[in-house]
């Protein structure tokens, strides 16, 4: 029995500490630096007899010393967080990998690989020799030689079977899910918010995964690319494998799909790095291509989707403390890269356009405490007053700043994103509510055109004192990159930020007592030098507003709806005209209650908000508009029109029994152009209230082409037919229809 050390076991820990500290500053100071994504690397030549008793190689000999860099963002999915004990138990199976010689708390010394990087042969996206693919399709079938016994244990996350790729696929995308987006959401959540990017993005990928053919599961490297690859100066082996941080256990097409997407293999060239992967993939283990032609596609667009995290946080973090507009230029053409990458795998409703997106990022870096070249402060931003809307006593000047630096930093369910506004809900320290801060997105350029500014209308109901409930304007100005920004009151639910909720299934019976109400309390609201009419007749306008607007569709909207029975601006005008209707007094409208327009409160009440499409008009326009954009049963139409007509003035409801289907009818036949439009165009599908709108497209254009007494021809070409989205039987425009109709 040997004797105990007299030192005794802390002592010689704390001996061990400082030995390696010595060989680490050794390191740092005479070897050559390298950063790579997650670690840094130092390459010690030669090693000094001191060094050599600390590790498993010769006096003399060059080794690479890999410090992993606490601060690093993680971004990517590790199957194993030792790559140590990897390296040590595949060297005896795999000859073309780096051996470990020591380990000591988050150091490990490697055996030195030499020769030079791939990129530097093969640099950026250049094409790759025919000999160089084949090598490479090679180093992935050497990986097959490694058996599942000689690999550390598996996270209790992976399939249980070696062949399901199904279900590893699946734990891909939730591995991602947790080890990146979850991780960042923090930091990074508000700003995938604003970019587009679903809360459950990866969720909904892994809900999606298809039945995938079987294949012997091998170990993957999955980080195979220009710069982790060494072409040895021996030629023995001929290529090296670096960096197996990110190593994994799996199906080898995802292997070969992360190889495709990181090696930036020019197009052309995917089918022949294909081609080499099947020929010496099928010569080593022919069962591993089994499916490859139909299954490669669901593993690049992984690929596609789970980059757009970390290509986007890279992007952001990469504007430092201080950067120029070429910094900025670059950012933004990366994230743009990475979000058309993911468009389709993840569902992307929208991609915004690079303005939008250099927006958001200069908006991000600013509430971050990242300070552009020019001069300015970090504990506020500056902005510009618009002088239309007063300073507040109850929102001072110094609350906006604070309000524009939270915005920024809003996490991701603070973030609404609407068709035309991107909103965010934010909390100012020293102010006793929260506010919304509103900017306008790519899609606000809308069909139908806006003619009063939502800040004016606000104003004016709140000058009025009638009983609208309504947000309440707190500032108007510009900031950043001359970017227009509005301040609203928050009106969703009290004792936090959790989202609206709105009455997307209808309303009960109180909620459309108090909104038929407030269209009534509408009618107290001064809004004459608000109306662009004049006092002019509403109809007429109404309905040139309309024709004008067909009259502007795109020709490719305009030659599909000519197929299916609609017709030009010209001939619409002349079928419009047959209608007069009586008048009513103008009054304010809202001109968009939709019920995501609408926010129920706990007191059992509505909150009427998004007034971008206020108007001066016809009140019973609002109210039929609201039933054609609102799932509205017909006892419910009816209680609504019973009391409108109780409760507004006479000179606001004469003859409205007589008028009212005009209305509806009206509003049908502009549904079926512009939700034409959005099918043909993609835009603003990704609010709720358009989504609805096209998957009843069929039955809306049924029932306008009735409208217009016309015959309906969708069913003529039976494919056209197929590729317009049904509503379910009794959707929200069946319920339009009047029992007495």
């Amino acid at each position: 029995m040997s004797r105990p050390s007299p030192l005794g076991k802390p002592a010689l820990e704390r001996a061990a500490d400082e030995a390696f500290d010595r060989f680490l500053a050794h390191a740092t100071a005479l070897g050559r630096f390298g950063r790579g994504h997650h670690n840094l690397n130092y390459m010690v030549r030669p090693l000094t007899p001191e060094d050599s008793r600390l590790v498993a190689a010769e006096n003399g000999a060059p080794v690479t010393v890999r410090k992993r860099i606490p601060s690093a963002l993680p971004v990517v999915i590790r199957t194993w967080q030792d790559e140590a004990d990897l390296l040590n138990r595949i060297w005896g199976v795999l000859h073309n990998v780096p051996r470990c010689l020591a380990k000591h708390r988050d150091v490990v010394v490697l055996s030195y690989v030499e020769g030079v990087p791939l990129s530097s042969v093969c640099p950026g996206d250049t094409p790759v020799d025919h000999d160089l693919i084949v090598a490479l399709a090679g180093l992935l079938a050497d990986m097959t030689r490694v058996r599942r016994q000689h690999l550390p244990p598996l996270p209790v996350s992976w399939p249980r079977s070696s062949r399901d790729g199904s279900a590893f696929l699946k734990a891909l995308a939730f591995a991602a899910e947790e080890q990146i987006r979850q991780r960042n959401r923090a930091e990074f959540g508000g700003l995938f918010a604003m970019l587009g990017i679903p809360e459950d993005a990866m969720v909904r990928f892994a809900e999606r995964v298809p039945t995938l053919v079987s294949r012997p599961f091998s170990l993957l490297h999955t980080d195979l690319h220009r710069d982790n690859v060494i072409v040895s100066y021996g030629g023995d082996p001929p290529l090296i494998c670096v960096d197996w941080e990110l190593a994994g256990y799996g199906d080898p097409l995802h292997d070969l799909a992360t190889h495709l997407v990181r090696m930036r293999y020019p197009d052309h060239q995917w089918p022949e790095v294909i081609e080499a992967w099947r020929k010496v993939m099928g010569e080593r283990r022919g069962k591993a291509v089994n499916g490859l032609d139909r299954d490669l596609r669901h593993y690049v667009a992984f690929e596609r989707a789970q980059s757009v995290y970390p290509d986007i946080m890279r992007a952001a973090k990469s504007l430092g403390d201080r950067f120029d507009q070429r910094d900025l230029d670059a950012a933004t053409r990366a994230v743009r890269r990475a979000l058309v990458a993911a468009e389709e795998p993840l569902r992307l409703r929208r991609v915004p356009d690079e303005p939008a997106i250099e927006r958001i990022l200069f908006r991000w870096n600013e509430s971050h405490g990242v300070r552009p070249s020019r001069e300015r402060t970090l504990d506020r931003i500056v902005w510009e007053r618009d002088r239309r809307v007063r300073i507040r006593g109850d929102f001072p000047a110094w609350a906006v700043g604070r309000a524009l630096l939270e915005e920024g930093a809003a996490a991701a369910d603070r973030v609404f994103k609407g068709t035309a506004h991107l909103n965010t809900a934010v909390h100012v320290e020293g102010v006793g509510f929260p506010v919304m801060v509103r900017r306008k997105v790519g899609a606000a350029e809308s069909l139908e055109r806006r003619f009063l500014s939502e800040h004016a209308v606000l104003t004016a109901i709140e000058r009025s004192g009638a009983r609208v409930r309504a947000p309440r304007v707190l500032a108007l100005g510009t900031s950043g990159l001359r970017e227009q920004f509005t301040i609203h009151s928050y009106e969703g639910p009290a004792g936090g930020f959790r989202p609206p909720e709105h009455p997307e299934h209808g309303l009960r019976p109180h909620e459309a007592d108090d909104l038929v109400d407030q269209l009534g309390a509408l009618t107290e609201v001064e809004c004459g030098e608000l109306d662009p009419l004049n006092g002019a007749a509403f109809y007429p306008w109404l309905r040139g507003e309309l024709v004008r607007m067909v009259g502007e569709l795109p020709k490719a909207t305009m030659d599909l709806a000519r197929e299916l029975g609609l017709p030009d601006n010209v001939r619409l005008a002349e079928i419009l005209t047959r209608h007069t209707l009586s008048r009513r007094r103008p009054v304010l409208l809202h001109g968009d209650l939709n019920p995501w327009n609408l926010v129920r409160r706990p007191d059992g009440g509505l909150t009427l908000i998004d007034w971008e499409m206020a108007m001066v008009g016809d009140p019973l326009y609002d109210l039929v508009r609201h039933m054609h954009l609102t799932p509205t049963r017909p006892e419910i139409r009816d209680r609504m029109f019973r009391r409108w007509e109780r409760r507004l003035p006479p000179d606001c409801a004469r003859d409205w029994r007589d008028d009212w289907r005009v209305y509806r009818w009206i509003e049908t036949v502009r549904s079926a152009y512009v939700d034409l439009h959005r099918l043909v165009t993609g835009a603003g599908l990704e609010a709720p209230n358009v989504q609805r709108a096209v998957q009843a497209y069929a039955m809306t254009l049924a029932e306008a082409t009735a409208a217009l007494g016309l015959p309906d021809k969708s069913t003529a070409n039976p494919h056209l037919a197929r590729a317009l989205p049904h509503g379910a039987r009794g959707g929200p425009r069946a319920a339009l229809v009047p029992a007495d109709a």
